[in-house]
């Protein structure tokens, strides 16, 4: 998603110069149109990412809509001070993107992944969290966040592949089912498109694309009652993300019972790192594991 990111910068700036771009010196075979075209509104902050929040609040402070980017949690966490004190306190547009958030970044291990980033940016003051899940919801989130003054956080990822679905917004469903009704949020949900299809036509599939969520579509609602099962799926840990937060929406606007499911990051199960798909498939988010989560909530 980065490269649609980048593109989907340069294409506002063209119409908005009050963009300025700050990266922590990373963005290698990625930026480099950015730095082109933005010219002298292009600003490597080094590594040095509290010192890059403080300064794009200041800027924003001016006017201006900077944009803070890096790796997830050098975004997010490491500057997360600086974050609520400096940006959300005082309700400053600025924009935080994390690239590679849940495992994607890997082989470089857990200091490079971040499964708590949707939690601990949903939960502070005035802080809105945008979660596309193709390369096409890039840009719609973007222009979305440009015109939002608020902070925003961004989180990028590896696109998936779900077929033709509506243009990103907070709520959308991607495909009925009558059986099982998930809620995604991310790229992830691409996984569910690769589970045998006598599983998949079962599914009715949503994807949540902005947070804090402040209440559950009518139509969702409806469905939860008569199909009366859900699951939820989030490359992010169960504490403070879908799980916990649908839950509690579902518990507050439904009237029958409802069967709940959760799949999540649980962490490093086998104590090893890989790539991102051995991390989702021990973590049954994808592959086998995800097929038999899916069979037992079926059940």
């Amino acid at each position: 998603m980065r490269v649609e990111f980048a593109d989907a910068i340069v294409k506002e700036f063209q119409s908005n110069k009050s963009i300025l771009f700050l990266t922590g010196d990373l963005g290698f075979m990625a930026l480099e149109k950015v730095q082109q075209e933005l010219g002298d509104h292009f600003i490597n902050a080094g590594i040095a990412e509290q010192n890059m929040v403080t300064m794009a609040a200041s800027l924003a402070y001016q006017e201006f809509t900077p944009f803070a980017y890096s790796i997830s949690p050098f975004v997010t966490l490491r500057p997360y001070e600086q974050i609520r004190n400096d940006v959300c306190l005082h309700n400053l547009p600025v924009k935080i993107v994390g690239n590679g958030g849940g495992y994607g970044y890997g082989i470089m291990g857990s200091t490079h992944h971040n499964v708590e980033d949707i939690g601990i940016m949903r939960i502070l003051p005035n802080m809105k969290v945008y979660l596309p899940v193709t390369g096409k919801d890039v840009y719609d989130a973007v222009h979305l966040m440009l015109k939002d003054k608020s902070p925003n956080y961004l989180r990028l990822n590896l696109a998936a592949n779900v077929g033709e679905v509506e243009s990103f917004k907070a709520w959308r469903k991607f495909k009925s089912g009558d059986k099982l009704i998930v809620i995604g949020a991310g790229p992830v949900i691409g996984n569910l498109y690769k589970l045998p299809s006598a599983v998949l036509e079962k599914l009715e599939i949503w994807s949540l694309g902005i947070l804090p969520i402040t209440q559950l579509p009518q139509e969702l609602i409806k469905r939860i009652e008569e199909v009366g099962n859900v699951m939820t799926i989030e490359e992010h840990a169960q504490e403070c993300g879908l799980n916990e937060t649908i839950a509690a929406h579902i518990l507050k606007h439904t009237n029958k019972p409802v069967r709940f499911h959760s799949v999540a990051a649980k962490g490093y199960i086998s104590g090893k790192y890989g790539n991102q798909t051995f991390h989702q498939e021990e973590n049954n988010l994808a592959g086998e594991g995800l097929h038999q989560e899916v069979l037992s909530a079926l059940a």
